[in-house]
C-alpha cells in the first residue's frame, strides 16, 4: 500500500524510547492497521534512534512522514540522566538561612533497619547554594523585602563558578511569588545562557522541602531535556513530518516539546506512564477493571495497580531518592530488566541489578565489549531467547560470548553453566515478583 501526504491514510505514531531499545507503533486511522517496529536505542543521542526508527517504520508501511497526523512519545531521557547523575552543574538561590534544607530534608530513613543506607547524592553542592535576604510570611505578607543587590552578587558568583542552571526557591514563594519572579529576572540578566527555574512555576504548593527538591531537580535536568528536544525536533522535520510532536508526562497526559523543555521534572516517569495509560484502555475494552500492569524493559521493571479501571494519581513521589512534587501515576519501579548485570556480592551471593548494561555496550552477546553477564545473556544461554539473532534476524548476537561470561560466574559459584543461567533468571524474577507484591 502506498501512502503519501495527500492520500487517505492518516498515521498516528507512538514512540517508546527506552534505555536499550526504541519501539515505534504506527496506527492508520483510516483502516485500523497497526504496525510495530523496533530498533536499538542510541544512548549518546536518543533522538537519532527515534528518528531512524520512525523513518524505517514509515518505509515498512510504504508511507511518507508527511502522512503522520499525530506524534507522541515517552522518553527515559530525564529518568536516566537522574539515575546516572548526568545532569548539569546547578546553583541554588534561596532564602537567607535555608540553603541546607536541600540536604537536611525530612530526616526520614530510606530503610528503617539499614544502618548503612545511603542518602541520594545532593544535586547542588553546598558552595553553590547561595542565600539572599528576603522573607515572605505564611500569610503572604512581606517581612523582609528582597535584597536585589544580593541576588545580583549571587548571580555573578554562580556565573564565575560556571553553572549551567540555577534554581530559585524562596520560603512561601508559592503564596506570593513576587520575590522569586524578580530574582529570576535578575539571574536571566546576569546569566543569559543558563537555564533558570523557579519554585512557583514548577510546584506552586506548600511543603517547602519537597518544592525545593522539585525545582532543583527541574533545573538540574533542564539543559539535558532542552538539548534532547533541540536535536529531536529538527530530525523529525527533516523526515518531512509536519505534525506537532508531543511528549508523555508522568501523569499519563501529554505536553508539547516547549513545555517539556521548561518542566522536565514532569517527565520523570514519561516512559512507564504511557504503558499504564495503554493498559487502562485495553483493560476497559477487555472488561477487566482491576489489573496489575507489568512493564519490563532493558533497565527496569515498572508495576502499577489499576482499581476500577484507574491507576491512582499521586501528587508527589520519591523517584530514585529524590522527592518530586508533581502529579504522576502511582508506579513502582525496580532495577530489574533485560540488561541488568549479574554479579557476586561480598558475601558470595548471586545478585542481579540495579546496574544495567543498557544499549551500549549492552549484553555480552551483543559483542560490543561488555564482559559482565546480564539477564539477556542468561536467556540466550538457555535458549529461551533466540541464540543467533534478535529483531527478526536484523540483529545478530553471539551465544558463545554469553556462555563464556555466564561460565566465568559459574566457576566462582561452583555451579554448572545452565544452573548459573537459571539462577540469574530466578534472582531477577524474584526482584520483579517483589515489586508486584508491593
Amino acid at each position: 500500500m502506498s501512502t503519501s501526504p495527500g492520500s487517505a491514510a492518516r498515521w498516528r505514531v507512538g514512540v517508546d524510547s527506552g534505555g536499550t531499545f526504541t519501539d515505534i507503533c504506527l496506527f492508520d486511522e483510516a483502516t485500523g492497521r497497526v504496525e510495530v517496529w523496533k530498533v536499538p536505542s542510541t544512548p549518546d543521542d536518543p533522538s537519532r534512534g527515534i528518528a531512524e526508527g520512525v523513518e524505517q517504520g514509515m518505509k515498512r508501511v510504504a508511507a511518507e512522514a508527511g502522512a503522520i497526523v499525530y506524534f507522541g512519545h515517552g522518553t527515559t531521557v530525564a529518568t536516566n540522566a537522574l539515575i546516572q547523575h548526568r545532569g548539569v552543574k546547578t546553583g541554588l538561590v534561596t532564602t537567607d538561612g535555608f540553603r541546607d534544607l536541600l540536604e537536611i530534608g525530612r530526616q526520614k530513613r530510606p530503610d528503617l533497619y539499614d544502618i548503612q543506607a545511603d542518602k541520594a547524592l545532593v544535586l547542588v553542592p553546598r558552595d553553590l547554594r547561595l542565600e539572599v535576604p528576603e522573607r515572605v510570611l505564611y500569610s503572604g505578607e512581606i517581612a523582609t523585602p528582597l535584597d536585589e543587590a544580593a541576588v545580583r552578587a549571587a548571580a555573578r558568583r554562580l556565573k564565575v563558578a560556571g553553572v549551567q542552571a540555577v534554581a530559585v526557591s524562596f520560603l512561601y514563594g508559592f503564596l506570593r511569588p513576587d520575590h522569586e519572579m524578580r530574582a529570576v529576572a535578575i539571574l536571566r540578566e546576569e546569566l543569559p545562557d543558563a537555564f533558570v527555574s523557579a519554585g512557583h512555576e514548577i510546584a506552586p504548593e506548600f511543603r517547602e522541602y519537597e518544592r525545593l527538591s522539585t525545582v532543583v531537580l527541574n533545573a538540574y535536568l533542564g539543559p539535558v531535556m532542552a538539548r534532547y528536544i533541540k536535536r529531536l525536533a529538527p530530525r523529525l522535520e527533516s523526515l518531512g513530518m509536519t505534525a506537532a510532536p508531543h511528549l508523555t508526562q508522568s501523569n499519563g497526559g501529554v505536553i508539547g516539546f516547549a513545555s517539556a523543555a521548561d518542566m522536565p521534572a514532569r517527565t520523570i516517569l514519561s516512559g512507564p506512564a504511557t504503558g499504564v495509560v495503554g493498559a487502562q484502555a485495553i483493560g476497559r475494552l477487555a472488561g477487566f477493571e482491576d489489573l496489575i500492569t507489568f512493564d519490563m524493559g532493558g533497565t527496569s521493571t515498572d508495576v502499577a495497580l489499576l482499581q476500577g479501571g484507574q491507576c491512582k494519581l499521586a501528587s508527589e513521589a520519591t523517584v530514585h531518592g529524590y522527592p518530586i512534587k508533581a502529579p504522576m501515576l502511582d508506579i513502582h519501579t525496580v532495577g530489574a530488566g533485560g540488561g541488568s548485570i549479574a554479579y557476586i556480592d561480598q558475601g558470595g551471593l548471586l545478585k542481579v541489578g540495579p546496574r544495567s548494561a543498557g544499549a551500549d555496550p549492552g549484553p555480552v552477546c551483543y559483542d560490543k565489549g561488555n564482559q559482565e553477564p546480564v539477564t539477556t545473556d542468561a536467556n540466550v544461554v538457555l535458549q529461551t531467547l533466540n541464540p543467533r539473532h534478535l529483531l527478526g534476524g536484523r540483529m545478530k548476537i553471539r551465544q558463545d560470548l554469553a556462555q563464556q561470561a555466564v561460565g566465568r560466574l559459574a566457576e566462582r559459584l561452583g555451579l554448572g553453566l545452565e544452573e548459573t543461567a537459571q539462577g540469574i533468571l530466578s534472582v531477577v524474577t524474584a526482584n520483579m515478583a517483589r515489586a508486584i507484591r508491593v
